[in-house]
């Protein structure tokens, strides 16, 4: 009887360590290194890349926090607007239902807010015979590209954290995404905090008011293809609209 009770207990806690895994918090420190991203622009002007090392120097990082909440069916992810922060901050929140294959992106724009609403497409990614340590986590390495914003997206991902969410709009691996590379160190996000733990059905809900212009996944592809070409063809950074 006391066999019983113990083979019982084990499964027991092992089901709800596994239930308890498939949900949590990661707070994330993304580092966005200016200096780096206009040099890589090559439709700007050297005068304005000068500028660029001028103004800011070795002193070029902008950190700041993100949030991830998630469990096995949906995820939210936001940044963290720290207090006595100066300005409205712009609107960024990306919704994933796996469970019914839909997004809602609510993002500003060139000042603008819009809404995109659509079905879930995950990014095509080249998982890589690559490892390493994040915060206790083994990780593995993907690959994929963005090809309107020509960036190449490398995630570190952890398979102990059985869940297809990630920070920004990256998703679709096995586990976890816990570390973020935007076009080899332009822009990287790193778990900071990871906690697993039961998550409120607030802390995954949308705004109930936000004020929009609603599209779908082409059409605000589309949005961000024309700023690109219009910024290139103006010598304009167009990361200063748009996040990078």
């Amino acid at each position: 009887m006391k066999r019983l009770f113990t083979i019982v207990f084990v499964i027991t806690s092992c089901f709800t360590a596994k239930a308890q895994s498939q949900q949590g918090v990661v707070t994330y420190e993304r580092v966005q290194y200016y200096t780096k991203i206009i040099a890589r622009l090559d439709f700007l002007t050297q005068e304005e890349k000068d500028r660029a090392k001028l103004t800011w120097g070795k002193d070029d990082e902008w950190k700041s926090k993100t949030r991830l909440y998630f469990n096995g069916n949906e995820s939210r992810y936001e940044d963290v607007v720290e207090e006595g922060g100066w300005g409205r901050p712009d609107d960024y929140i990306i919704y994933r239902n796996y469970e019914k294959e839909n997004i809602t992106n609510i993002e500003t724009v060139s000042g603008k807010t819009y809404i995109t609403e659509d079905s879930l497409r995950a990014p095509q990614w080249k998982v890589m015979n690559k490892i390493k340590e994040i915060k206790g986590y083994l990780c593995m390495m993907a690959v994929t590209k963005d090809t309107i914003k020509n960036q190449t997206i490398t995630a570190w991902f952890a398979n102990d954290i059985a869940v297809q969410a990630g920070p920004e709009k990256y998703f679709g691996l096995p586990g976890l995404i816990l570390e973020l590379d935007i076009n080899e160190g332009d822009v990287v996000l790193t778990a900071d905090k990871i906690e697993l733990k039961p998550v409120e059905p607030a802390q995954l809900a949308l705004p109930k008011k936000v004020k929009g212009k609603k599209l779908n996944q082409p059409q605000y592809d589309a949005l961000v293809a024309d700023l690109m070409k219009t910024s290139i063809k103006g010598r304009r950074n167009p990361f200063w609209s748009i996040r990078y």
